[in-house]
């Protein structure tokens, strides 16, 4: 039995368009189906407008499906539970608690049983693990976005959800600020081997967290076009990742399709690509942003 099945999902909403007839329908994305392992990390990049959020929302129970399901441990997802847990890129924080009851909150709901003094120790761990020592008491407002989105992934890891579910998390962060984080996250991730199921439009953060990453044709009626393998061996750094013939290989492989092969015309079926198959070419550095103006 597989961990988590993305099965042929579509998802469709009604045509609101003036000219649009009655029961006209629009589709976001198509016959989507993949499988997520237990304790990987896999990451799905596409142009905006390819249903990427949308997929997540539906593998997080706030949405449904039009056809297909999500299937966990050989249970439909039919709704938001525990069992999985969201970071969204807005911190999504409650700003009437500080850092330290944010977290706390969260783990007191998933172990209503445990004492007083087990949930405040099992909630200072994830507040030490995301480096938030000594800024507990202090209130999102005095947080900067960076420690805000650490609070978040505190609370997240600290439930200990099968899955967790990260929703362009570092999009509104600094760049600087996004690079530290990213790392932490590599690490913590390394020490608890949570399902991650990621939506991000950087190429390049996509490769340092991910073990696999699907790549999603462009929208509307958006179609799981291929599956690449990052077989470049952990521990990641983005300092080791620089010098990587796999890394290299891997980037131009995901950036020449974002440009050029995007279409449904490129489709390829939901193949799985390894880093031997993607071949090395002289691809200059290139955003998702700039690469979704050439195509």
């Amino acid at each position: 039995m597989s961990f988590l099945s993305i099965d042929h999902l579509t998802k469709t909403f009604p045509l609101l368009d003036e000219n649009a007839r009655r029961g006209d329908t629009f589709v976001v994305f198509r016959n989507v189906n993949f499988e997520i392992r237990r304790g990987e990390f896999l990451t799905m990049i596409g142009h905006s407008g390819c249903g990427k959020s949308t997929l997540l929302n539906i593998i997080a129970g706030f949405d449904r499906p039009s056809e297909g399901g999500v299937i966990l441990e050989g249970t439909e997802v039919t709704k938001p539970g525990l069992d999985r847990m969201v970071v969204f890129q807005s911190f999504a924080l409650m700003p009437w608690l500080t850092a330290f009851d944010n977290v706390r909150l969260a783990v007191r709901q998933a172990h209503r049983d445990w004492s007083k003094e087990r949930i405040r120790e099992w909630t200072q761990k994830y507040i030490n693990m995301m480096n938030l020592h000594g800024a507990e008491k202090k209130h999102p407002t005095f947080l900067s976005g960076g420690m805000r989105q650490r609070v978040g992934l505190a609370r997240a890891f600290a439930v200990e959800p099968k899955v967790l579910l990260l929703d362009e998390p570092f999009a509104q962060i600094d760049a600087l600020t996004r690079l530290g984080i990213q790392e932490e996250l590599v690490r913590m991730w390394g020490e608890t081997r949570n399902t991650v199921f990621m939506v991000t439009h950087d190429v390049d953060e996509a490769i340092l967290l991910s073990d696999r990453i699907a790549l999603m044709t462009n929208g509307p009626d958006a179609e799981l076009a291929e599956i690449v393998e990052v077989s470049i061996p952990r521990p990641r750094t983005r300092s080791t990742l620089i010098d990587s013939p796999d890394y290299i290989r891997i980037r131009n492989h995901i950036l020449h399709f974002l440009v050029r092969g995007a279409k449904k015309a490129h489709h390829t079926g939901g193949v799985e690509v390894t880093s031997e198959q993607t071949g090395a070419s002289s691809e200059p550095a290139i955003s998702l942003e700039v690469a979704q103006t050439q195509t």
